[in-house]
């Protein structure tokens, strides 16, 4: 009686998660990792970074690291030079901004349309999704916000494991 419970109640869980596009590309973020939504301005290079840092920016008095997504999935440079959105997200007590090229809206979204990481997907984001939703034609790839922002020696830790 239980198992039946808990599988009714696992049929009808929903999830939210904030859309934000690579160009076409339509990713999801869930809605508890995501603190701000803002056009980044006076962003700082930092030199000998890696390629996925764009620099450091100024978000309401901190100091915040700002990531590429695009670079983050090694897609090739934007052909078109628009205003970019930036999603906030903290991740080890550390608070980055995440650039894209543009911001959706929130998805409420059952199990119903999750699936796993495709075998086929893109070899490069496989480590960063945690599988796909397909949505009236079109594919929502939802981010790993850990795996996202794990640079360097957190990266290969974790890969090690």
């Amino acid at each position: 009686m239980q198992a039946a419970n808990t599988n009714a109640a696992e049929a009808g869980a929903t999830a939210e998660f904030v859309t934000v596009f690579v160009g076409e590309t339509m990713f999801g973020l869930a809605i508890n990792r995501v603190h701000d939504v803002f056009i980044p301005a006076g962003v700082t290079p930092v030199p000998l970074s890696p390629p996925e840092i764009v620099g450091l920016l100024n978000l309401r008095g901190r100091v915040v690291t700002a990531v590429c997504l695009r670079r983050r999935l090694g897609l090739p440079p934007s052909d078109t030079e628009g205003n970019k959105m930036a999603i906030g997200l903290e991740q080890g007590g550390e608070t980055f901004a995440l650039v894209v090229d543009g911001v959706g809206e929130v998805l409420k979204l059952g199990v119903d349309t999750h699936e796993a990481v495709p075998i086929n997907l893109d070899a490069r984001w496989r480590d960063l999704a945690l599988g796909v939703h397909r949505l009236d034609g079109r594919l929502l790839v939802i981010l790993d916000v850990d795996a996202l922002l794990a640079f360097g020696g957190e990266r290969r830790g974790s890969v090690a494991a």
